[in-house]
């Protein structure tokens, strides 16, 4: 999901916007929601769609979307077939401790475990897409099907979350909750390039490969919370 850059936003005067990065100044005197690139008004967050446009933020993410360009050319240059799948934030058994790259997930429970309080960046109201990895096993199932019966050269897209936005405050809180262990505390820390909001539309994957997100949030919280990540 990460090629997006920021997610989806409209502007009550300019609808459908793309804000560019947000400016350090506005981070540390706590202003972390984006504004309208136009008329500096509040954005509404939404949910992205496979059409928008790429828009990557930092290394990592520049180099998923040339990942995308060299599989859809592979596709196109020996009649392949190619599914993209766009994973939103995966967690779940087996997710590693102590790693960073695991996610904000496998952070705030390697906290828990120490007996810390877990550390949430800005003010907590980050909008991601907590989807488990049974969904996204599933969902690789899924389209495993679809490229055996995709045209020669095909390429399609599909994002994989749950559809439901959370904010990594109540990822937090809910962890917290699920161990017994101390309440989250907000920072107001940030790491510069981060995105605000960037939450999925799953709808094509759900319409054209039969699948949906069936493990529920509070489910999926409580079992990623009493995995020992071995």
């Amino acid at each position: 999901m990460v090629v997006y850059g920021e997610g989806r936003y409209d502007c009550q005067r300019h609808g459908a916007v793309s804000p560019g990065p947000r400016e350090q100044a506005d981070l540390e005197a706590g202003r972390f929601e984006p504004l309208c690139p136009h008329c500096r008004a509040e954005l509404a967050p939404g949910l992205v769609r496979e059409n928008a446009a790429f828009d990557p933020r930092n290394v990592y993410a520049a180099t998923k979307a040339a990942q995308e360009f060299l599989a859809s050319s592979w596709a196109r240059a020996v009649g392949g077939s190619v599914a993209a799948l766009r994973y939103h934030n995966v967690y779940g058994p087996r997710m590693p401790l102590d790693t960073p790259y695991a996610g904000v997930a496998a952070i705030f429970r390697s906290a828990l475990a120490a007996g810390r309080a877990p550390a949430v960046f800005e003010d907590g109201g980050q909008r991601r897409d907590f989807v488990h990895v049974r969904d996204v096993a599933a969902a690789n199932v899924a389209a495993l099907g679809w490229t055996s019966d995709a045209p020669a050269g095909g390429a399609r897209a599909f994002n994989v979350g749950s559809g439901t936005p959370r904010t990594v405050g109540e990822l937090a809180a809910g962890l917290a909750e699920a161990v017994g262990g101390p309440a989250p505390v907000v920072t107001g820390q940030f790491r510069l390039g981060d995105v605000r909001h960037v939450t999925a539309s799953s709808d094509r994957l759900r319409r054209e490969l039969g699948w949906r997100a069936r493990v529920e949030f509070a489910d999926g919280l409580k079992e990623f919370a009493g995995v020992s990540g071995d």
